[in-house]
């Protein structure tokens, strides 16, 4: 039976996710604020049809962060199946949304085009997605669109969506702000020194390429998650000021000490999980309660234990399940001393 989707708007993530699910077999329908960029999707590949899709296995949701939840209300109260978006804050997105057919999704994914225009099926590939499950979000409805992103190319990890909102500031959200004050500034001087500009090289190019994105999605980003970009930005002006300090005292060894810690940090930056070896499946008895699922994903992120696969199966007269993990074997251990310190009794053996 084929599998289907909704994309609901059809800009570059959109554009991509639908380009990405054909070319795995899925049907997908589009929809878009403009009918004209929903018919030019179903154009250039990127979806089968306009519309929407009651039965649709999964229904993804690729608009400005602002208009997230109210369209993924609205889409619960249209399909059957389970909803996700890829907004790049989570928190109150979530909070709004507590559905179980809701899980959260943000793909760490981007490109400098803009639009459809820009939109590809490779976009995902080796991409974390991370997944923001919460107490209401259903295992089948994680399970599913775990699935989804996983076939799409992406690496999957799951956070708290508040986690989600903090750790992305400092990634994304003050690099990218950080991106626009430079590039600012550059253009100020260039003002009085039309050279300038001109004479930029790679590693001024390089750390304000991200500048190039769309502009019109960050007043909503920024005010979605204000606070952990306003503490971010206080942490960048505090070690802004500490290097300001080491530069006019002429603390060369203290510039050398700053810059040599940064190189070691910028050359160890993990790029994935890599290839596998061995794996082993872990088992875990869980109870009939809301929220497991979203308890034991997030465990593993926290542990830096990637979940390589993930099924779930009910035991009679709903009185819970077994979740069946299957991870790096070299990782169990840490996983398993993680679940068991919260009450979990997991079982493991090796896979061939």
């Amino acid at each position: 039976m084929t599998s289907r989707a909704n994309v609901i708007g059809t800009g570059l993530i959109g554009g991509s996710v639908g380009i990405a699910l054909r070319a795995n077999g899925w049907f997908v329908t589009a929809t878009d604020s403009d009918t004209q960029i929903a018919e030019d999707a179903v154009k250039i590949g990127a979806a089968d049809e306009v519309g929407l899709n009651k039965d649709a296995d999964v229904t993804v949701i690729a608009t400005p962060v602002g208009d997230i939840a109210g369209i993924a209300l609205d889409a619960l109260g249209k399909t059957t199946g389970a909803v996700t978006d890829v907004g790049s804050t989570k928190f109150d997105i979530c909070t709004e949304v507590a559905h179980p057919r809701f899980v959260g999704g943000h793909p760490m994914a981007g490109s400098e085009q803009d639009g459809l225009a820009g939109a590809r099926g490779s976009l995902f590939e080796g991409a974390m997605w991370v997944l923001t499950p919460t107490e209401e979000t259903n295992e089948d409805t994680f399970a599913t669109v775990r699935s989804m992103v996983r076939l799409i190319g992406a690496e999957t990890i799951a956070l708290h969506p508040r986690s989600h909102d903090q750790m992305v500031a400092q990634v994304s959200h003050v690099p990218h702000l950080t991106a626009a004050a430079l590039m600012c500034l550059a253009d100020d001087s260039s003002i009085e020194h039309r050279a300038l500009l001109r004479l930029a090289a790679g590693g001024f190019r390089d750390m304000t390429r991200i500048s190039a994105g769309r502009p019109t999605i960050w007043p909503d980003i920024c005010a979605a998650n204000r606070t952990a970009i306003v503490d971010g930005l206080d942490q960048l002006i505090q070690r802004l000021g500490d290097i300001k300090e080491r530069v006019a005292t002429q603390d060369q060894v203290g510039i050398l000490d700053l810059l040599t810690r940064a190189r070691t940090a910028r050359v160890n930056l993990p790029t994935g999980y890599g290839i596998v070896d061995a794996v082993a499946e872990v088992t875990v008895p869980i109870p009939d309660r809301p929220g497991e699922i979203a308890v034991i994903a997030t465990l593993a992120a926290e542990l830096d234990v990637n979940i390589l696969d993930l099924n779930i199966t009910h035991t009679g007269e709903g009185k819970g399940g077994v979740m069946m993990m299957v991870v790096d074997e070299s990782q169990t251990e840490r996983l398993l001393g993680g679940l068991m310190a919260r009450g979990y009794h997991p079982q493991t053996r090796a896979l061939d």
